[in-house]
């Protein structure tokens, strides 16, 4: 997509908070603008020690699901044994809506970073487990025994036909799931915590009443959200250059 016309889309939400801002007249809407000073006034005090918070646990939690469903996934997907074992159980935890578990792994693991970033682990490792193993299943079974009738071993067969593919399914999974992450992220930030995103936000708005701030929090975590989703979406042009050949 264009820079163009991202931005075209953005002036025109920006337009229409104002008129909703102007229609509605109460303190519970601030106008964009006063938003945005609050924001840039906020950047020099304790916004960016939350943002740094809430970031860390998110990236925290996406490089361990990656670590651990990527191999997983083509394991599964490249084993029909694998595949009978472990699919009813994946097919069973997937549609649950992670954002249930966070009271329990809070229970278990306590109020600190470790339970946070269990909880984005969880959301994203199910995406990437699936998609991952639909990935490694699909391949061309031809393709691979060409490759080995011309005495390719495991680290060529990795390097030429499973990396790729699991590259472009980890990053079609961060990519679908990111926005998910993040809001499940703002509640477990809630939960007898002072430091994040989601407790700015909270805070503000709920105890302090300064909504201005507060909208600041929520324009924070969106910028949160929107840069890792361009982050993943430039990773993968820069790594997956084929998907984008016409």
């Amino acid at each position: 997509m264009k820079r163009r016309d991202i931005l075209a889309a953005a002036l025109g939400l920006i337009l229409v908070w104002q008129a909703a801002a102007m229609l509605i007249a109460r303190p519970i809407l601030p106008e964009p603008w006063l938003v945005i000073r609050v924001f840039v006034d906020e950047l020099s005090r304790e916004l960016p020690g939350h943002f740094l918070a809430s970031l860390w646990r998110v990236m925290a939690g996406m490089a361990i699901s990656i670590v651990l469903a990527a191999p997983a996934g083509l394991a599964i997907g490249q084993s029909k044994q694998l595949n009978r074992i472990f699919s009813p159980i994946i097919y069973l935890l997937y549609p649950i809506p992670k954002v249930v578990l966070v009271p329990i792994v809070m229970l278990f693991l306590g109020i600190g970073d470790l339970a946070k970033i269990v909880i984005i682990f969880l959301i994203l490792f199910f995406q990437i487990i699936v998609l991952v193993r639909d990935q490694a299943a699909a391949l061309p079974f031809q393709l691979i025994q060409s490759l080995r009738s011309l005495g390719a071993g495991r680290r060529a067969l990795f390097g030429f036909i499973y990396f790729p593919a699991s590259l472009l399914a980890i990053l079609t999974a961060l990519r679908q799931s990111v926005g998910t992450a993040v809001a499940v992220l703002y509640m477990a930030e809630l939960f007898a915590t002072r430091r994040g995103l989601g407790y700015y936000i909270y805070y503000n708005g709920s105890t302090l009443l300064n909504y201005p701030a507060m909208y600041a929090g929520v324009l924070a975590m969106s910028l949160l959200g929107l840069g890792l989703y361009f982050s993943i979406d430039w990773l993968e042009r820069r790594l997956c250059p084929w998907k984008f050949v016409t």
